[in-house]
């Protein structure tokens, strides 16, 4: 086997369970047909550096299982009597958008019946701390919604709130935390709120050099891409230093992150060229609010989330020949929160 077909087989076995029984499972060939869209001299490269990336950054639903079952005996969480913790915990089901709260609150609740033969709906007590369960925390706006709602309108006047997810990214974190206090604050309310993840990945500004998202430190000789970072006036865009040493070993070595903001950096532009007024949360590294894109590499075996590179997840093999949708392969086509992608979102 040559070290393409090694590496396309690499890769769909990391992802061979995502969204498993909702799409066909991944194989070498759904693989190679997503990076035959790149330069036939990148595609190698590419395939080597998403593979090592992939390894580190996908979460497969055995992880995610391991994850949540670890917390239900973790002392520093629980204390030393975590069937007395549980039994009084609120396990919260407040979220608003999408079902990653429902599916992981199902995940959850069979762990807790097998470890401490506890049914999660009968769990909950006045003395009880209340917690949050989901997946992944990216920009923390989804977290902050839920909980600055329930916080208002149904926290006590004292407690302890626990966020739970696989990984936080560090910006998302502390803006929510530091909203739902200034929020408690605001109501009168004494509760303290923490976070706890497997995984945290920096993308805070102040500590660019060292983030674990894709943030360029150069820039491709691209007009339009060279337009669309000029165009940007309210957050324009900062480049990292090379070289930056990093917590989480996401990529594998400088060139082959460099390689990856490159590629995916590009197909995102290319992407984006195929509406004729795409919105301007959808930036090519991912959707935000500025720069090119929030960069994150962080996927699921639920869901791949539009905070990722537009390149993973952007596209319909079966959208109408005409529609732009029909002029990218996904390599993780995403649902959305209503299971399914509204075409009309995309003019053309």
């Amino acid at each position: 086997m040559n070290e393409r077909d090694s590496l396309l087989a690499s890769i769909a076995d990391t992802i061979k369970d995502y969204r498993k029984s909702e799409i066909p499972e991944p194989t070498p060939d759904h693989v190679n047909r997503w990076v035959s869209q790149f330069g036939t001299d990148v595609q190698v490269p590419l395939l080597r550096e998403l593979d090592h990336v992939f390894k580190q950054t996908y979460f497969s639903k055995k992880e995610v299982e391991d994850f949540f079952s670890y917390q239900i005996n973790n002392k520093k969480l629980v204390g030393e009597n975590p069937h007395d913790f549980w039994q009084a915990a609120h396990i919260l089901n407040i979220q608003g958008n999408g079902n990653s709260q429902k599916e992981i609150r199902k995940l959850f609740g069979e762990a807790l019946a097998k470890e401490l033969k506890l049914k999660i709906d009968k769990c909950g007590s006045t003395s009880g701390a209340f917690i949050y369960l989901d997946d992944v925390l990216f920009s923390g706006t989804r977290v902050n919604t839920d909980l600055m709602n329930w916080l208002e309108k149904e926290a006590s006047k004292k407690g302890v709130c626990h966020i739970l997810v696989m990984a936080a990214h560090r910006l998302g974190e502390w803006q929510c935390l530091k909203s739902l206090k200034e929020a408690a604050s605001k109501a009168s309310k004494e509760l303290e709120i923490h976070c706890w993840a497997a995984k945290r990945i920096e993308n805070r500004k102040s500590y660019r050099n060292q983030s674990e998202v894709l943030w360029p430190a150069e820039i491709p000789d691209d007009k339009d891409l060279q337009a669309y970072i000029e165009g940007e006036k309210k957050f324009p865009f900062t480049p990292r230093a090379l070289g930056g040493k990093l917590e989480n070993a996401i990529f594998s070595s400088e060139d082959g992150r460099k390689l990856l903001e490159r590629e995916m950096l590009l197909a995102g532009m290319r992407i984006r060229s195929f509406s004729q007024s795409p919105s301007r949360a959808l930036r090519p590294l991912g959707f935000s609010a500025f720069g090119l894109g929030f960069g994150s590499m962080i996927v699921t075996y639920r869901n791949c989330p539009n905070n990722t590179p537009l390149a993973l997840w952007w596209g319909d093999p079966e959208a109408p020949s005409n529609h732009p949708f029909s002029r990218w392969y996904p390599l993780l086509p995403r649902k959305t929160y209503n299971e399914e992608v509204d075409l009309d979102d995309f003019p053309f």
